[in-house]
């Protein structure tokens, strides 16, 4: 049964922002952990391997009470070097999709509206909106600071393009983010390579050259401290090969996935979202489970194959305790719950009550 989501699809960005979270995580008071914190989370000891990736924490606010609540491992959502606008309310829409979101249904229209049932599957539209700097840098100083023992925050960020087409000046977007996060006192990084490369159709992460150009500025800046990149479901397996070998040689962590993106109408076959460049947005839930899997058991033989080191992260479709351990068997190192959490705010104690 579908909970009051602690982000309301309801209200805009803005007035979650400033009045969220809802639901359980509005209320008062600690989960309490079991015994000592003895999970390795990069050289950091964690209560589990469990936690909320980079999207519904929009603030301060949403991290406490994620952590609050159990969520050990969580994301506050992606910042970047200057105020950036959200998209126009809706932003959230559930979505109409009958088993698994393979690629070919993808390459159709959805439906969508606002009624969110189970089998829950929801499409997000947001533009990755930023607070200025002034103000994410001393809320998240502020969480690294009240940091308990066994919990981690970890800074996502992207670079932004100015429109300019200054390339140079777009990779350095990337460093001055990280160092703005080090000098919060982040100690663990994920740069968002799910999202469109600044000034091409493409993700990010699709396009490896400059995945490696930025994935290593970037380490320039935080030397040692742990790098993940967030990462969208691969198709071609040598694309997917050519990237491991040459990002992940470089990361410490590689996040997947993000979501799958479709062309989203109304009941009327109508654009669902309004806006210039809004008829396609990703889609993530339950429907998508089948893609994280598969990118997971990816990278676990890709990780075995070329000798490499990283973390993997599962993302997509975690709603029971169930999910969360069948991404730790098909090789996730850590799972995280982005759409199960928000519907479900007990999912940590209920998935640690199994473990």
């Amino acid at each position: 049964m579908l909970q009051t989501p602690f982000y309301d699809p309801e209200k805009s960005y803005e007035d979650n922002f400033t009045e969220g979270p809802f639901g359980y995580f509005a209320e008062p008071g600690v989960v309490a952990q079991k015994g000592e914190p003895m999970c390795d989370f990069f050289h950091h000891k964690v209560y589990s391997l469990l936690g909320i990736p980079a999207g519904p924490l929009i603030n301060g606010k949403f991290v406490q009470a994620a952590l609050d609540k159990g969520f050990d491992i969580v994301v506050y959502k992606t910042v970047r070097t200057r105020k950036y606008p959200c998209h126009q309310w809706p932003n959230i829409l559930s979505v109409d999709v009958e088993g698994d979101l393979t690629l070919e249904k993808a390459s159709g229209k959805l439906v969508a509206d606002h009624n969110f049932h189970e089998p829950l599957s929801i499409t997000n539209s947001f533009g990755v909106p930023s607070p200025d700097p002034d103000f994410w840098k001393e809320d998240i100083k502020k969480l690294i600071e009240n940091q308990r023992p066994g919990q981690i925050v970890i800074g996502g960020f992207q670079g932004t393009n100015m429109g300019d087409g200054n390339v140079e000046a777009y990779i350095e977007d990337y460093r001055v983010a990280a160092r703005m996060l080090k000098d919060a006192g982040v100690q663990v990084f994920e740069v968002n390579f799910s999202c469109p490369n600044e000034g091409t159709a493409n993700l990010l992460c699709f396009d490896v050259d400059r995945g490696v150009i930025i994935a290593k500025a970037i380490k320039e800046v935080i030397g040692d401290l742990p790098l993940i990149v967030k990462t969208a479901y691969f198709k071609d397996q040598a694309h997917l090969r050519d990237f491991v070998e040459r990002v992940g040689s470089i990361v410490d962590g590689l996040s997947t996935i993000n979501t799958i993106a479709a062309e989203i109408v109304d009941e009327n076959g109508n654009q669902a979202l309004p806006g210039e460049g809004r008829s396609r947005s990703g889609v993530c839930g339950e429907s998508i489970k089948w893609a994280g899997l598969d990118m997971v058991k990816r990278l676990k033989a890709l990780r075995e194959e070329l000798g490499l080191t990283f973390t993997i992260i599962g993302v997509g479709g975690v709603t029971t305790p169930a999910d969360f351990h069948e991404y730790r068997s098909a090789g996730a190192d850590v799972v995280m719950s982005a759409t199960g959490a928000m519907w479900n705010p007990h999912l940590a104690e209920e998935i640690k009550q199994t473990l």
